[in-house]
């Protein structure tokens, strides 16, 4: 199996490390990943200026780049600029969950929307920003999770949160807001944005976010579509 990892933390992060650790069981690895932290991109490329893509020495026999632009640029210079086809498209494993409505705002995700755009089917992984070990931990379990429900012939493309000592796997749908923020004045005519939760706890384990907040590792099938098809079929001629 050919695989391309990335992710939006940037080269030097520990879950893009454990995440390349752990595909290079599954095949042959390729890393492309911001020479920056790239957070919260969501979909954006960079097309008015030169990017600067360097090959840079990374796990053993691991061939890795680090990439001057966004997250999905980095999958798009894996893909167009190495003219190079995979099998797989890993994303992360991302410091912070991506649930709810924050997968809109998501590089981890994004990345996976581009890997279908490349025909590649693809999987964003996140988890607490707090620790890894419980992504590291379960990432087998995952893998075997995917192969036992057979999800790659139903979808190609999926959103993967592992909270803190995770209690099972659920099979959700994107959920509501999670996190929102504010502008606040620093200076003049200068502000920053700072993020807040608007999470309110419930129970419905359907929900990525509501799963996750109970300590259940969710699994989200994603769709690049952004059309409302319901609307077009009842309004069509």
């Amino acid at each position: 199996m050919r695989i391309l990892v990335a992710n939006d933390d940037g080269i030097q992060s520990e879950g893009l490390e454990i995440l390349v650790n752990w595909a290079r069981k599954l095949g042959e690895v390729t890393v492309c990943a911001p020479e920056l932290q790239q957070s919260a991109k969501s979909h954006a490329i960079n097309i008015h200026d030169r990017i600067h893509a360097r090959s840079i020495p990374y796990l053993p026999d691991v061939e890795a780049y680090a990439i001057d632009s966004t997250p999905v640029d980095c999958v798009r210079f894996g893909t167009l600029g190495l003219r190079r086809q995979y099998d797989l498209v890993l994303s992360g494993v991302n410091k912070g969950f991506n649930i709810g409505e924050d997968i809109l705002y998501s590089g981890t995700v994004a990345n996976v929307y581009e890997a279908a755009l490349r025909g590649c089917r693809g999987v964003a992984l996140s988890t607490d920003p707090t620790d890894f070990s419980e992504a590291e931990a379960k990432l087998d379990e995952i893998w075997q999770y995917f192969i036992k429900h057979d999800l790659f012939a139903h979808c190609g493309h999926f959103n993967v949160n592992i909270p803190l000592h995770s209690q099972g796997i659920k099979w959700t749908k994107q959920g509501g807001a999670y996190f929102t923020d504010e502008f606040v004045k620093v200076d003049e005519n200068m502000y920053s944005q700072e993020g807040y939760s608007v999470y309110q706890i419930g129970s419905d384990f359907t929900l990525d976010t509501d799963s996750v907040m109970n300590g259940y590792i969710s699994v989200t099938p994603l769709s690049i579509r952004r059309d409302n098809l319901d609307v077009w079929k009842k309004l069509k001629p």
